[in-house]
């Protein structure tokens, strides 16, 4: 017999897990095309068709952030329906325990949290990725003017009259508040996107807003080569700017995240951010499971009637709003390295977990 109410308890979790999936993310895609055609009001290119197909390669990744309160409303409505329909009652008197039914719920949400996090994270950076590439061309976001890999540093700096600066650097190391680079070469291109002058120089530094060159040479076409040993440049970059320009750390797959922080690092970055999101990406099954607690706490009453229903209901809700505001929070000191990044990015799970058992075990248990 627990079987086979496991099998059915884990039939009406799914459905209502899909159900609930597919209203959600109805309803984001429409806001969210509702978002686009108000930012590209102007743009010509972009059609319905057009806007409707980048918010669906934008809809995966922004799935991920409602996830948590997708299983809380698919565990509420499998509660729901098996008090309405009195199965709840004849399960109880047979002596089955309250968590022999949740049993199946915890495997499906910790089996679907692991999947989401192995499988369908990557899924959704890489078209977030497309979504980026696609946007730009009609005119949605702006260029990454910062770019830092195995190849070097590109820094882009936008001037005056459509005029840009490019900054290049086969390496780069932080120390101290202050960017060393070596083998620098720095291109001014005006308007028309003609290089009117470029400095190279074999080691430097930015520091308070200038770059500081050593040997350097400067060339500008129709004119010798100028050797100088010493000279600045004025930026209006800073070391905290060009943190700000890496890639978000929800745009990048979780299985690439690693190897982005230790290469990060390596050049004297801070990747606390990165590692706050992947702690909070192995956490996040932890948190499913926390959240099936939290609707258990409000749908396992055996009162079936309408305003007791819309009591639970809307203490079911306040409390995941409570609980993602304080994911919020701790997940923004642990950024800021106010608190230890395992303790920001576990704790939610964690607390909501603990305080999900404990009402559990005192409304059913006594």
């Amino acid at each position: 017999m627990i079987l086979t109410l496991i099998g059915y308890v884990a039939r009406q979790f799914l459905m209502a897990l899909a159900v609930t999936l597919l209203a959600v993310a109805a309803l984001i895609l429409l806001f969210d095309v509702i978002e686009l055609l108000r930012q590209t009001a102007r743009v010509p290119e972009a059609t319905v068709g057009l806007l409707t197909r980048l918010s669906l390669l934008r809809l995966p990744l922004v799935l991920q952030t409602a996830l948590p309160f997708v299983f809380l409303a698919a565990a509420f409505i499998t509660f729901w329906r098996l008090v309405r329909s009195s199965e709840l009652v004849v399960v109880r008197a047979a002596g089955v325990s309250v968590w022999q039914i949740l049993t199946p719920l915890f495997l499906l949400a910790m089996v679907l949290g692991t999947v989401n996090v192995a499988v369908v994270n990557p899924i959704a950076a890489t078209l977030f990725t497309q979504f980026e590439r696609a946007g730009r061309a009609i005119g949605l976001g702006s260029d990454n003017p910062f770019s830092l890999s195995r190849g070097g540093m590109w820094l882009r700096e936008a001037g005056e009259d459509g005029a840009y600066t490019v900054v290049h650097a086969r390496n780069a190391r932080q120390d101290a508040r202050m960017l060393h680079l070596d083998s620098i070469m720095i291109m001014f291109v005006d308007d028309a996107s003609r290089s009117v002058r470029r400095l190279d120089a074999p080691t430097g530094r930015m520091q308070g807003g200038r770059f500081i060159l050593t040997d350097a040479v400067i060339s500008v076409p129709g004119r010798a080569p100028d050797r100088r040993p010493f000279m600045t440049v004025e930026t209006g970059l800073s070391i905290t700017k060009i943190e700000e320009k890496f890639a978000a750390p929800e745009t990048i797959s979780f299985w690439d995240l690693p190897g982005f922080i230790a290469f990060f690092e390596s050049a004297g970055f801070s990747a606390n951010a990165h590692r706050m999101h992947w702690h909070a990406l192995v956490s996040s099954p932890i948190m499913l499971c926390a959240m099936v607690l939290v609707a258990a706490v409000f749908g396992l009453g055996t009162n079936g009637r309408r305003g007791a229903w819309l009591a639970r209901l809307a203490g079911a809700v306040v409390s995941g709003f409570v609980v993602y505001f304080f994911s919020q929070v701790t997940y923004t000191l642990g950024q800021s390295q106010a608190l230890p990044v395992t303790m920001a990015a576990w704790s939610p799970a964690a607390i909501t977990g603990l305080l999900g058992l404990a009402l559990v075990f005192h409304l059913e248990d006594g």
